[in-house]
Order: C-alpha cells, then sequence, then structure tokens
C-alpha cells in the first residue's frame, strides 16, 4: 500500500514518510513568514528538531524556539510562550512535538494577540466569540507521537497552575492550517510511549464511538480508528521501526481526535484530574481506567459494543471485545492500576469531585455522579 497522501479533511493533512521535509512549504501555504517553533524540552535538543530549525533558517523562516512546555502544559508554560511569540515578533507557530506541545502550540498562536484572561475561553457555550479571531495566528502542526490527534483538533487542553484543574480552551480558529504526519518522526519513542499515546487514539474512538450524541460522521470515523489501532498498535510494538504501522497509527490518531467532536466519556473525565495531581501520562491513565469503564457504560453500549467486535472480527459480543482488549492491554504492558502510576487513595473524594465537574463526564453514556465516580477511583486504584 502506498501510505502517502494528501488531505483536507478536517484541515489540509500532508501524511508520508519523510514529508517533514516540506516544512518551509508547509509554512508559506499557511502565510508565515516568521514562525516560533514550540517543542517541549526534551525534543528541543533532538537532532530532528535542530533539522526542522535548519531548514527554517534555509528557507528564511529563522530559528525561533520555544521549549518550556511541561508534560501537562499549565497558564505559566502560556504566559511565558506567548512572551516569547511577541518579543520575538512571530507571525505564527510551528507546534511540534506530542500533545502537550501541540495544545500549547496552538494556544500561544491564539492568546498571543488577546487581551482577555485564557479562562475566559474556555469550552463552555459560546464563550468562545469572546476572542479576537483576527488576532489568531496561524498553526502548522507536526506531530511526533500518534495518540492525542491534537494536530487536527479546535481546542488545547491546559492546567490552571492554582487549581490543578485540567480546562479546554476552544475556537475554531485553533485548528492548525496545515498539519505535517510523517511517521519517521515517530519511530524514536519509547515503547512506553508508544503504548500510551497509541491507547490514547484508541479511547479517542471508543468513547466517542460510545457516547449518546447524534453524529453518524464520527461514528464512522471511530470505527474505522479502533480497527487501525487494534491491528497496528500491536505491530509497532513488536517492532518499532514498521513505517506502514506507523503511518496507519497516525491516521487512526487523526481520526480519534475528529471523531470526539461527538463526544468522549468518563475515561477521560476520570482520566483527567489524575494527570493534572499526579502529573501521569494522559494516553496511559486513560488505558488503566478503561476497563472498570467499560463495565460501567455496559448496559447502555453493550449492543452497539457488540457491532464494534464484529467489524474487528472479534468473537462474542461485549465480553468477547471486554476480553479482547484487557488482552490487548496486558500484552502491551499498560500497568494494571493506578497505584502502579503512584496514584494513592488519600485523595479520591478530590479527584471525584473533579471527575464529574469535567467536560467529558457529559458525554457519557450512563451519569457519572460523585458515588460512581469514587468507586470507579475505589477500582482503578
Amino acid at each position: 500500500m502506498n501510505l502517502n497522501a494528501n488531505w483536507s479533511y478536517p484541515t489540509a493533512i500532508r501524511l508520508g514518510a519523510g514529508r517533514i521535509e516540506e516544512i518551509a512549504e508547509a509554512c508559506r501555504d499557511a502565510g508565515l513568514k516568521r514562525p516560533l517553533l514550540v517543542t517541549d524540552r526534551g525534543l528541543a535538543e533532538l537532532p530532528m528538531t535542530q533539522s526542522v530549525l535548519n531548514a527554517m533558517a534555509e528557507a528564511g523562516l529563522g530559528r525561533g524556539l520555544f521549549s518550556q512546555v511541561d508534560s501537562n502544559p499549565s497558564d505559566i508554560n502560556l504566559a511565558a510562550g506567548v512572551d516569547a511569540f511577541n518579543a520575538g515578533n512571530h507571525d505564527g507557530v510551528i507546534a511540534f512535538g506530542g500533545g502537550s506541545a501541540l495544545d500549547l502550540g496552538k494556544l500561544v498562536a491564539f492568546q498571543a494577540g488577546q487581551t482577555r484572561p485564557i479562562w475566559d475561553f474556555e469550552d463552555i457555550g459560546d464563550w468562545w466569540t469572546r476572542a479576537d479571531a483576527d488576532a489568531i495566528a496561524p498553526v502548522v502542526a507536526v506531530p511526533t507521537t500518534a495518540g492525542t490527534g491534537s494536530e487536527v483538533g479546535r481546542a488545547g487542553v491546559l492546567t490552571n497552575s492554582e487549581s490543578h484543574v485540567k480546562k479546554i480552551i476552544f475556537h475554531p480558529k485553533i485548528l492548525p492550517t496545515v498539519v505535517i504526519c510523517d511517521p519517521e518522526l515517530t519511530v524514536g519513542m519509547p515503547q512506553a510511549m508508544t503504548v500510551g499515546t497509541g491507547m490514547d487514539a484508541f479511547i479517542h474512538c471508543l468513547e466517542a464511538y460510545s457516547s449518546p450524541f447524534y453524529h453518524p460522521l464520527s461514528q464512522g470515523i471511530a470505527l474505522e480508528g479502533m480497527r487501525l489501532v487494534n491491528e497496528n498498535l500491536p505491530r509497532v510494538f513488536v517492532d518499532g521501526s514498521d513505517l506502514e504501522a506507523r503511518a496507519h497509527m497516525m491516521s487512526a490518531a487523526a481520526m480519534g481526535a475528529i471523531a470526539f467532536q461527538k463526544g468522549l466519556g468518563a475515561m477521560h473525565a476520570l482520566s483527567h484530574p489524575v494527570g493534572a495531581i499526579y502529573n501521569t501520562h494522559h494516553g496511559t491513565t486513560n488505558a488503566v481506567v478503561m476497563p472498570a469503564v467499560l463495565r460501567f457504560n455496559r448496559p447502555a453500549i453493550e449492543e452497539r459494543i457488540s457491532a464494534t467486535a464484529a467489524y474487528l472480527g472479534i468473537h462474542g459480543g461485549f465480553e468477547g471485545f471486554y476480553d479482547h482488549v484487557v488482552a490487548m492491554r496486558a500484552r502491551l504492558e499498560v500497568p494494571d492500576k493506578l497505584r502502579d502510576l503512584g496514584v494513592g487513595n488519600d485523595r479520591i473524594d478530590e479527584l471525584a469531585a473533579m471527575a464529574v465537574e469535567d467536560p467529558s463526564a457529559a458525554g457519557n453514556p450512563v451519569e457519572l455522579t460523585l458515588e460512581t465516580a469514587k468507586a470507579l477511583y475505589e477500582e482503578c486504584i
């Protein structure tokens, strides 16, 4: 199969091995002349990042770099990024890295021209209309992981450094103008990161598919996204250099983010507070809580999951699907319990209160209450 394509859904996507070489052209297509490359500290010194900076310089785009991005980016990181953007007189952002760098890069491009505080643009009702849309700078997104799908998203997740609560900031113009999905950039990921991000993509699709809201376009995308992860994440776990499987995983990651326009659910609602308080990896945390939430949601999703199992070639309906994903999780060496990630049971009340207020909770097919959230945390820890 020739895994090389140009897509325009939901934005312009350049998929294929080696296509990072088109970074200067992508910047020109997005109208960027002085971009700021936003990435995390770990990626900043790696050869692939330096190669991108060299390509920018050779194309007359400068070497603007900001790398003060935490694994769960906060308003502190954002303020520093905005300062760097404005001090360098940049006109756009290259968001380069995993979900954290992509989210922060998009939010730097969004917030640099605004006069209101970032929390005024939380994804509540029509709060996004408060923003000055003309002041939002364009973004070129380059994912180096296959999981969050932030490269095709119209929002960014940001942790409030005072309350330690994750908030979703939304605006249609946060969506990157051009995306480069080059599977070669994901080859060097540690195995645990490959698994964690890959499971995140699967769970984005699973929760979107299970959401009770009506969105048949997302429904179909979610189903095919689950198939791609089911078939290809085990392949890259065994052979990290399998570029075909890694390209399929990058496709699945983007599909998951497109699909969850339909909604997410309790897996994310439980995971977000844990990540904010304990700084755990988001996708891995999702994977840990997945079995408990599947059982919790079974009364509302059994028939739908049985159809999913049939599409994936899994026998046994809901039970077969459940056993399959639990076995896949074990085969990929995902930790079994939250305690394995350093989460204690001394803050369950606090975690549960945050979970029921998380925006993802509204998309769960079974109502997530304070009592059920506590019970789920107890089971997962």
